[in-house]
């Protein structure tokens, strides 16, 4: 029991872990600022141009009586705007961040040491005149890469 309860603490400890918790209480916060948007100004504004139509009261009632039931597809078509919202939000974001990331970050420039010999198809030095492997003799003019 010991050995599963460390085996437990070493996986909830790693950082991904970590970092996926943060990323999930930041986008429950990100959720409700989304869904006040979507519910608070989107919703009303595009509500003018359907003739001041209140989406969540759009329903078809099934049946009559005391039990009929209801399918709210006026909630539904609030849920996909909060969705395409979310996405496009997340969209910008990710892609501002993939902006910086690249400007910020250089890629190391590995020199080349080695090329392949076009006749046998091993590595060998950039600087060979002749493979060590094949013996073939090794034109400068060739681009080996």
């Amino acid at each position: 029991m010991k050995k599963f309860l460390n085996e437990f603490k070493t996986f909830a400890l790693k950082g991904n872990m970590i970092d996926l918790a943060v990323g999930m209480i930041i986008g429950s916060a990100f959720t409700g600022i989304v869904g006040s948007l979507v519910n608070d100004i989107f919703m009303p504004l595009l509500s003018i141009f359907t003739g001041k139509i209140n989406f969540d009261n759009l329903m078809i009632v099934l049946g009559s009586g005391e039990y009929a039931a209801t399918i709210n597809y006026g909630t539904f078509l609030t849920q996909v705007v909060n969705f395409l919202v979310v996405s496009f939000v997340i969209f910008m974001m990710v892609r501002q961040i993939n902006k910086f990331h690249s400007k910020y970050e250089k890629e190391e420039v590995k020199e080349e040491t080695e090329k392949e010999c076009p006749f046998c198809k091993t590595k060998i030095s950039i600087h060979a005149t002749r493979c060590p492997h094949c013996t073939s003799v090794l034109d400068e003019i060739t681009d080996l890469k």
